[in-house]
């Protein structure tokens, strides 16, 4: 066989080979291509949402590879929407919230916000802790309640924010100073927004103080899982508690932690929080007592919504949920939605210690001291059924 056969042949197989590795490394681009367009699909967004004390707040908005998007602004560390799909995969939002920083500035029953120092009540804004007693504010009637008249609903907080494969999310951060709303100890605190690609929002929790300090945070959403289309009444629900924390008319705790079972606060099994619902003096306003040794992550509580098949799941570190059933609202307030917000328009589920811990020597501690961390985690699971 001459050279130049031998040459045609060789060049033959060679430029066989090239194509060939061409057309695998083109397939193979194409791949990345698509592996980074599946990346990029899950993604924050930032944008001004006005400005308070001389300070730019901003609004965040992420969003997963499923379309399930959660915005939340720096002010107040507030969730402002949660859009999630129904049984038709028509998205929806399905908290109360607002549009515009100013409708949060000028009042509100604490859509969204995540509430501080501590969340709940303090009978009579006092509480003595070595030895020494200390007055907190007073905004409940003669009591304390969710930190304060300015509480850390009400600060705003410095963001960051951080992507990986398959989660997004936001690192908010707040100096409490020494006696801020009458608490002792500068308290830092940092909370981390985390959606995932399983249709979770996930809470963590993490502080430390110079000074012992009671710490009871806590986030406050209204959720209504028809899309705020109509109330809550015919949502079906259960909380994994046995027990609920007992209180007088003013909401604060008498000690006792009564058994649920065959009474109007028992959810053990699920069933519409309309059934008992006339039978209970003002509505659901009570913190319910989690089936659970210690402080495993654990499911708190459980909700159904049957037009729309959307479900929720709550899961929590915490050794109680507080149950409410916005009793409060009463259509003056229009939401994201344009909806105005009537009575029971929203549920709450939020993971906590029980109110007036700090005064009931019998319930878990909520008292963070020198050297300690402060560690909470709490999950808001959407699905459908």
């Amino acid at each position: 066989m001459s050279n130049i056969k031998l040459r045609r042949i060789f060049t033959g197989i060679f430029a066989g080979l090239f194509i060939l590795g061409l057309l695998i490394s083109c397939k193979t681009v194409k791949k990345d291509k698509n592996q980074t367009k599946s990346i990029n699909k899950m993604k924050i967004e930032s944008e001004v949402f006005g400005n308070f004390d001389d300070k730019e707040v901003r609004l965040f908005t992420l969003e997963n590879n499923k379309g399930m998007k959660v915005s939340i602004t720096n002010y107040g560390a507030i969730i402002t929407a949660v859009y999630t799909p129904d049984k038709n995969g028509e998205m929806a939002d399905v908290v109360l919230g607002f549009d515009n920083l100013k409708s949060y500035v000028d009042g509100h029953p604490s859509f969204g916000s995540l509430v501080g120092r501590y969340g709940n009540r303090i009978a009579k804004g006092k509480f003595t802790l070595d030895g020494k007693e200390y007055t907190l504010a007073i905004n409940n009637g003669e009591n304390h309640l969710h930190g304060g008249i300015i509480g850390f609903d009400k600060k705003v907080w410095e963001a960051d924010t951080f992507q990986k494969d398959n989660e997004v999310g936001l690192k908010l951060y707040y100096l409490s100073q020494d006696m801020e709303e009458g608490y002792p100890g500068n308290l830092n605190v940092h909370v981390t927004y985390t959606l995932t690609d399983d249709n979770e929002l996930i809470i963590d929790y993490l502080a430390s103080t110079d000074k012992a300090t009671p710490v009871n945070l806590t986030s406050h959403s209204y959720f209504n899982l028809t899309g705020v289309k109509e109330n809550i009444m015919a949502h079906e629900i259960m909380i994994n508690a046995d027990r609920f924390v007992a209180v007088d008319e003013n909401l604060i705790p008498t000690g006792e932690l009564p058994l649920c079972r065959n009474t109007v606060m028992d959810f053990e099994e699920m069933h519409t929080i309309a059934r008992n619902f006339d039978k209970v003096e003002g509505g659901y306003d009570h913190c319910y007592v989690l089936n659970k040794d210690g402080k495993e992550l654990s499911l708190a509580a459980k909700v159904e919504e049957p037009k729309s098949g959307r479900t929720l799941e709550v899961w929590t570190t915490e050794p109680g949920v507080q149950f409410y059933t916005g009793n409060f609202l009463d259509g003056t307030l229009k939401g994201i939605q344009g909806v105005f917000y009537e009575k029971n328009f929203g549920f709450c589920l939020e993971a906590q210690h029980y109110p007036d811990s700090p005064n009931q020597p019998d319930f878990p501690n909520t008292i963070l001291g020198v050297g300690e961390s402060y560690l909470q985690t709490t999950i808001y699971k959407f699905s459908v059924q």
